[in-house]
C-alpha cells in the first residue's frame, strides 16, 4: 500500500499511519460491517492491521437494501478478511417499529449488543463500527448507543472525513471508492409512521424499478398512498421519459399517487422537519 505516488497529501498520510497504529494496538476486535464506504474501508483497515485477530460481521436484516449483502461478501472475498453474518429482525423492537424521531438509538443498540455478544462468543475484544468525522455534525441519534455499549470508532478518532475515505480507497484500488451512500431502508418513511414489512418491500421493489432502468441514486420516500422519488436532479428529465410506465408499476405496487422532488436527492432529506 505505498501512497507515494497517489497524490495524497501528507496529512492524510499520517491520518492513515495513525488509523493504522490504532488498530494494530488492539488484541482483536469484530468490525461493524454493512458493505457500505465507511465500514467496508475500515475491515479493510482493520484486516491490514489485524489479520486473522478481525473478523467482520454484517447484520442481515430486512431494512438493508437487498444489494448490500452481496457487496459486503464479495468485497470481502476480493481482500481476503473473514466474514460473518447475523440475522437479525428490527420489527421486533417496538421502540424501532414505533418509528420514532430517535429511531435510530433503538436500531443501533440492537446491532451492537447482537456483535458485542458475538465478540465475547467468540473471544475478540473490542467492536469497531466506521462512524467519520462528518457524521458527528449530522444528526445520529445511533452515536449514543455506541457510547452506552463502548464501541469504538476508529475513522471518526482518527479525524477521516468521507472525502478522504473515498480518496485512500481509490488510491488501494477499492471498489467502493465512488460507491452511492446505501442507508437502511427505514430512512425512507415519515418518523411516527409504524414500520412494517408491507412498506419495506414496496420500497424496495419501488427502487430495483428504478436501479434497473439506470438510475444509480436514488430514494423513494414513502408518504402512504404517496412515493415520492428523489433522484440526481440532472437525471430529472430521463426519468420523465419513464413517466407513464413509472407511475403504471408504482399503482401495481400499492402507490395511489407518484411524485418527483424536484430538489432532487439530498441526504436526509426526512430529517428537514424536525427541530435540530
Amino acid at each position: 500500500m505505498h501512497l507515494e505516488n497517489a497524490g495524497i497529501p501528507e496529512s492524510l498520510k499520517l491520518k492513515w499511519k495513525s488509523l493504522i497504529d490504532e488498530l494494530a494496538a488492539l488484541p482483536s476486535a469484530v468490525i461493524a460491517y454493512s458493505g457500505g464506504v465507511d465500514s467496508s474501508f475500515l475491515a479493510y483497515s482493520a484486516a491490514q492491521a489485524l489479520g486473522e485477530k478481525m473478523v467482520a460481521v454484517t447484520i442481515v436484516s430486512l431494512i438493508e437494501p437487498p444489494n448490500m449483502l452481496k457487496a459486503a461478501t464479495d468485497f470481502a472475498a476480493r481482500h481476503g478478511f473473514k466474514h460473518e453474518t447475523i440475522s437479525h429482525d428490527p420489527l421486533q423492537n417496538p421502540n424501532f417499529r414505533a418509528n420514532p424521531a430517535d429511531r435510530c438509538y433503538y436500531c443501533k443498540t440492537d446491532i451492537l449488543h447482537n456483535l458485542w455478544d458475538y465478540a465475547r462468543d467468540h473471544q475478540y475484544k473490542v467492536v469497531l463500527e466506521g462512524q467519520n468525522a462528518d457524521d458527528q455534525s449530522d444528526y445520529r441519534p445511533g452515536r449514543k448507543a455506541v457510547e452506552e455499549t463502548g464501541t469504538l470508532s476508529p475513522l471518526a478518532h482518527n479525524g477521516f472525513k468521507k472525502v478522504e475515505i473515498r480518496w485512500l480507497a481509490k488510491a488501494f484500488g477499492l471498489s467502493i471508492w465512488n460507491q452511492p451512500s446505501s442507508p437502511c431502508l427505514a430512512t425512507r418513511i415519515p418518523y411516527g409512521t409504524l414500520i412494517s414489512e408491507n412498506i419495506l418491500d414496496q420500497i424496495v421493489r419501488a427502487e430495483n424499478y428504478l436501479h434497473e432502468r439506470g438510475f444509480k441514486i436514488v430514494r423513494v420516500r414513502y408518504h402512504h398512498d404517496l412515493a415520492r422519488i428523489e433522484i440526481e436532479p440532472d437525471q430529472i428529465m430521463a426519468l420523465l421519459d419513464l413517466r407513464k410506465d413509472l407511475v403504471n408499476y408504482f399503482k401495481q405496487i400499492g402507490f395511489l399517487y407518484v411524485t418527483l422532488d424536484l430538489q432532487g436527492y439530498r441526504l436526509g432529506s426526512m430529517n428537514e422537519g424536525l427541530p435540530l
